[in-house]
């Protein structure tokens, strides 16, 4: 059945009649599945059959979550793994080998910019930061070993957001396949693949779990890909993502859409706050007239989010000081749970990379990163506030 947007959250996917009329999704928590006959296990390791074999391979709870992600992000097929950065290194290993290229927009989470060096070190693939804010500057980047375009929009931490129609069409012209990280904005927000891009991933930790109690990633894509991913990586790699954790990302999608709007809304009213205070010199948020790609956010993004990055007057001191202070806002990376979190990237998710990088990305010693939560904005602000103001009397 064609459902409206909100409603595929809660019953997206292939309807399941197997499960005795139990309205949640039932957890199968087993490793192994039997076969009637020694025959049907033959059958179903050949691929004449379906069916469930063994837990690495699928399962029933894990399905139901691929086909809801599958069918909120408009894709033909999604794939669950342990974690996002799981999936994203499935997706990179599945589509290069030694001697490509992978091109990346200037900047990106710092776990994945690990892993590039690791498979730089190691492989042989190498890696380069491209600013993709036109056409030319892309195109002078894309060499002949270019194997995938890899970005995050907005990029983590700098929000800058980077134009995806504009970058698919011209790796399209190329033959080159555009990954896009959505982790930061949820399918709710941003669809990547009406957009042109070739691959989402999540990591479904985020705003797609919600309640910040599950470790968890997402790919959608086509399906002969998918296909792929299953046999050569996730197969023999095993990163696979367990029951029990796809039940709990299957209950957090059912009000993904209600959160994203709270998130979105309060995000909104506080960058208005943060941006009339004397100690905060800059606030990164999409949706904000001041933001230098509020055109593109708005041609892609149909809300701003719950994330606002934004800089102090002063330095490393003050950010350490005004971070101590607060009481309501807990100081923790991740993102998108129901607590406003807050963290340092500098020192935090993106201490891996080297300080020369890290400052040309633009993530300097005053940046904050803010995930805005669901309690009310006005505590949220009076909490930020007041570790603000302790700045002013120091």
């Amino acid at each position: 059945m064609n459902y409206r947007e909100d409603t595929k959250y809660i019953h997206g996917g292939t309807k399941d009649n197997s499960h005795h009329g139990s309205l949640s999704t039932p957890i199968f928590q087993t490793s192994t599945f039997s076969f009637e006959t020694a025959i049907e296990g033959e059958r179903r390791f050949s691929g004449e059959e379906k069916g469930y074999i063994y837990s690495r391979l699928s399962n029933p709870t894990v399905n139901v979550l691929e086909e809801r992600i599958a069918a909120v992000e408009g894709g033909e097929r999604g794939l669950a793994f342990a974690s996002g950065m799981a999936a994203i290194s499935a997706v990179l290993t599945s589509l290069t080998k030694t001697g490509d290229q992978i091109l990346c927009a200037n900047g990106i989470y710092g776990c994945t910019y690990g892993l590039l060096e690791l498979l730089e070190e190691k492989y042989g693939i190498t890696h380069d930061f491209c600013d993709m804010s036109s056409v030319e500057k892309l195109r002078s980047m894309i060499k002949p070993q270019t194997a995938c375009i890899f970005i995050e929009s907005p990029i983590n931490p700098t929000m800058k957001v980077i134009d995806i129609a504009m970058v698919s069409k011209v790796a399209r012209e190329y033959q080159i396949p555009v990954i896009v990280d959505n982790t930061f904005l949820s399918p709710y927000l941003q669809q990547p693949l009406s957009l042109g891009s070739d691959i989402v991933v999540h990591s479904a930790t985020k705003y797609l779990s919600g309640h910040g109690d599950v470790i968890g990633g997402l790919v959608v894509g086509k399906k002969s890909f998918i296909e792929k991913l299953v046999l050569r990586v996730q197969k023999d790699m095993g990163g696979i993502m367990s029951p029990f954790d796809a039940w709990l990302l299957i209950r957090g999608m059912k009000t993904l859409p209600i959160r994203m709007k709270r998130h979105s809304s309060s995000a909104e009213k506080i960058v208005e706050k943060l941006k009339q205070h004397s100690m905060v010199k800059e606030v990164l948020y999409p949706n904000d007239l001041t933001h230098p790609d509020r055109t593109i956010a708005q041609r892609q993004m149909s809300m701003g989010g719950g994330i606002i990055s934004f800089r102090l007057t002063g330095g490393k001191e003050d950010v350490m000081s005004m971070m101590d202070s607060l009481n309501l806002v807990k100081i923790a990376v991740s993102l998108g749970d129901a607590e406003t979190l807050i963290q340092y990237p500098a020192t935090m998710t993106h201490a891996v990379i080297p300080e020369s990088k890290r400052i040309k990305m633009g993530i300097d010693d005053s940046l904050l990163r803010l995930s805005v939560g669901l309690e009310e904005w006005e505590d949220i602000w009076l909490d930020l506030e007041q570790s603000l103001n302790r700045l002013t009397k120091i």
